[in-house]
């Protein structure tokens, strides 16, 4: 396992990961920022802004999930998604460890 720093928000979160895979989740990383970003200010409580954020990016997977549901096997775009959908997963588990220290184990 390796650990990768990733700046989310205006914030830096250290999560493990993969060896190797590295550059790929800061990738995904910086498409959650971007879809942070151009959300604006929505509250002062991180983890709620990475929540709304998390969840614009799983209704996108959704849309392209379902109007490429023909498609056989998993295409490059789901892989992607999915990939985004463990990310958002897992900064919103550090978020919640920083907001709540006393539950962190």
């Amino acid at each position: 396992m390796s650990e990768v720093t990733l700046q989310v928000g205006g914030r830096g979160y250290t999560i493990a990961c993969a060896d190797g895979e590295e550059d790929h989740v800061r990738r995904l990383a910086e498409i959650v920022d971007g879809k942070l970003s151009a959300l604006g200010t929505l509250s002062s409580n991180d983890s709620k802004n990475l929540l709304f954020a998390a969840l614009i990016l799983a209704d996108e997977v959704s849309e392209k999930s379902a109007s490429s549901a023909h498609d056989p096997g998993p295409s490059l775009q789901e892989n992607v998604c999915a990939g985004l959908e463990l990310l958002a997963d897992r900064l919103e588990g550090v978020a919640d460890k920083l907001e709540n220290p006393a539950s962190a184990s």
